[in-house]
């Protein structure tokens, strides 16, 4: 098999399976590259950044955009708070106290949901900072709308789940797919320092559920877990192509062994062909030469009337009389010689 790999056209078959090979290979390196996903680090999610620099409102967060410490300026809109019900507060349960936020600086004065606090029951809370509010806060993703839909009460709507398709219906605004949960939230402006001197929060001064005596608690989402999650469709993607580069090279193989196998079939019925046309080609001269033979003894018998075998015996007969006479002679020549040499001198 060796000669016949040698051969040009096996070894450019070659160089091209192992091309194609390295390049399915190369693509599932690129999908085993992309089944892990790991967070961000903390040293990049805990570093605070501008919201209207790192997400834009219209489209859905990323894993890599969520769960990121986010600085942003605007105004709470009136009447537009709602609560989220269940939300656990340590052991106990509540409701999350969620307010449209006017996001200065959006492209289209979006909003975006910002959760004040938590709260035993709808009664026992306060009502959003007006005027200009700086905050800091963690960007999470929205959820999915609940099959549990929206409950009317007396002290205001009531949701399942935190979602923003849901706001939107219930606002009529633009808005993030996606909260914030405030660590901090102060007075800015000039909102700000006119309320200060009408009795209001002053200019830098602190707001929300971690000023002393609010009705509701701060909710402080603390960075998630550094795991890392794979994708398993990923790699299966990956096993397909490692498994297909090894057929590329397999098919290669297979066609060389059917070519050399091919090779030694046509060898052998040569082999046998030409042993065949030997014993063919034997046989017929031998017949030739019977023939020949057969065809010369009957043209013989016809020249000279007498059977071949016949003419053979006189013909010998023939050659042993005059050998008898030359005998004959010969001893007639050592007698009368002996009788010379016997008279006396």
């Amino acid at each position: 098999m060796l000669r016949t790999a040698l051969k040009p056209t096996w070894i450019a078959g070659l160089i091209l399976a192992l091309v194609v090979s390295g390049v399915f290979v190369l693509l599932g390196k690129w999908q085993m590259d992309n089944a892990a996903s790991a967070p961000p680090p903390l040293t990049q999610t805990e570093t605070p950044v501008p919201l209207t620099e790192h997400f834009v409102p219209g489209k859905a967060m990323y894993g890599t955009e969520a769960d990121q410490v986010v600085t942003l300026a605007g105004q709470f809109l009136p009447d537009t708070d709602v609560f989220i019900h269940p939300r656990l507060h340590g052991d106990e349960e509540g409701y999350w106290v969620v307010t449209a936020f006017r996001v200065q600086g959006a492209p289209q004065d979006e909003v975006i949901p910002v959760v004040r606090g938590w709260t035993e029951s709808t009664g026992q809370t306060d009502p959003a900072p007006e005027g200009d509010i700086q905050m800091t806060g963690r960007l999470l993703p929205a959820e999915g709308p609940g099959p549990e839909g929206i409950e009317q009460t007396p002290d205001g709507t009531v949701l399942a789940n935190l979602a923003s398709a849901e706001l939107i219906n219930l606002w009529d605004v633009r808005s993030y797919a996606g909260y914030v949960a405030p660590f901090e939230m102060t007075a800015s402006g000039a909102g700000g320092a006119a309320e200060g001197a009408a009795g209001g929060a002053a200019d830098g001064e602190e707001v929300g559920a971690t000023v002393a005596g609010s009705s509701l608690e701060p909710v402080i989402v603390g960075p998630q877990p550094q795991e890392t999650t794979y994708n398993w469709m990923n790699i299966f993607y990956a096993i397909e192509w490692v498994v297909f580069a090894g057929f590329a090279i397999y098919l290669w193989w297979r066609f060389l062994r059917d070519d050399h196998l091919r090779a030694q079939d046509e060898a052998e019925l040569d082999r046998r062909w030409a042993e065949q046309w030997k014993a063919d080609e034997l046989q017929r001269r031998r017949t030739q030469a019977r023939e020949a033979k057969q065809r010369a003894v009957e043209e013989y018998e016809r020249f000279h009337g007498v059977p071949a075998s016949a003419s053979v015996s006189a013909s010998a007969s023939q050659t042993s009389a005059p050998d008898q006479r030359s005998q004959q002679t010969q001893q007639a020549q050592r007698i009368q010689q002996t009788q010379q040499s016997q008279e006396p001198q």
